[in-house]
């Protein structure tokens, strides 16, 4: 394979409950039909919350199950639980064995590595990163084989949160920690991946558009494919709009496309759920 095709969807935030979050993503999954890329990839948060409702969970299954093309998964905090962070509350609620287990048991892998046009595809679930819990060392462990089989292959790294906002060093504050990868983990996963060729890290988690590059490896947060989250919440950072990313791998090139699928609305978190701004 020469040329491989990737969708990056993210934050689709599903629940029986909210219809414009299933109008958006059927608005995602006709453009998905029309274009037909090689392979999707949601990087979390496919449910609205499914730490307190399980079924959410269920039900963005039964979506990503209907799309037309393959689908892989990476969980995300709404889907089972935030990670702690040395600044900050502790988070509500808490990344757990038992809610990484519910997410295996229904979404199935929540970890991944295969090749294709070329490039070495990894996917991480970062919400267990800095937990302690024993699947932490076991995902470690397991990237650690991994990376020793790349075999100079350029590497495109998936997980939920973005890596930092502009350098590794970013310190970590109360207000903005849990947006990023916790250190000290984030400084682990750097270290690690400082052996290869990182040369992009695709995310999602903070609901807005953003592209940038910082030494070689180019950093592509997708938007939510569901809603925006409103600036009495949270500063702008990027671009608040919903969306997609469209990525084209060829050996040794890369071409990235932000996309708004037809239809898609910017929804509002606020009028999502009746509050008045």
């Amino acid at each position: 394979m020469t040329e491989f095709r990737l969708t990056q969807i993210s934050d689709t935030h599903l629940t029986r409950r909210l219809q414009q979050l299933t109008d958006n993503f059927h608005r995602v999954s006709e453009h998905i039909d029309a274009t037909r890329p090689d392979l999707v990839v949601n990087t979390g948060d496919l449910a609205f919350d499914a730490p307190t409702n399980p079924d959410d969970l269920n039900f963005a299954k039964e979506l990503h199950d209907a799309l037309p093309v393959p689908c892989r998964h990476l969980p995300g905090n709404h889907d089972v639980g935030d990670n702690p962070t040395a600044v900050g509350a502790p988070p509500k609620p808490p990344a757990t064995e038992q809610e990484r287990q519910k997410y295996l048991s229904v979404i199935g892998e929540d970890r991944w590595r295969f090749d294709a046009a070329g490039w070495s595809f990894i996917g991480l679930n970062s919400l267990i990163m800095n937990t302690g819990i024993e699947s932490e060392a076991e995902q470690f462990g397991w990237l650690a084989a991994e990376l020793g089989r790349i075999n100079g292959r350029p590497v495109a790294l998936f997980l939920h949160k973005p890596l930092y906002l502009h350098t590794p060093d970013d310190p970590e504050t109360a207000g903005t920690a849990i947006r990023y990868v916790p250190q000290p983990r984030r400084r682990s996963l750097i270290e690690m991946f400082s052996a290869v060729d990182l040369r992009l890290v695709a995310s999602g988690h903070v609901h807005q558009r953003r592209d940038f590059t910082f030494g070689h490896t180019r950093h592509v947060w997708a938007p939510s494919a569901g809603f925006i989250i409103p600036d009495r919440m949270q500063e702008v950072i990027g671009v608040k709009e919903v969306g997609l990313v469209e990525y084209r791998f060829q050996p040794d090139a890369l071409e990235v496309r932000h996309v708004k699928a037809p239809g898609q609305t910017d929804v509002d978190l606020d009028s999502l759920i009746g509050r008045k701004s």
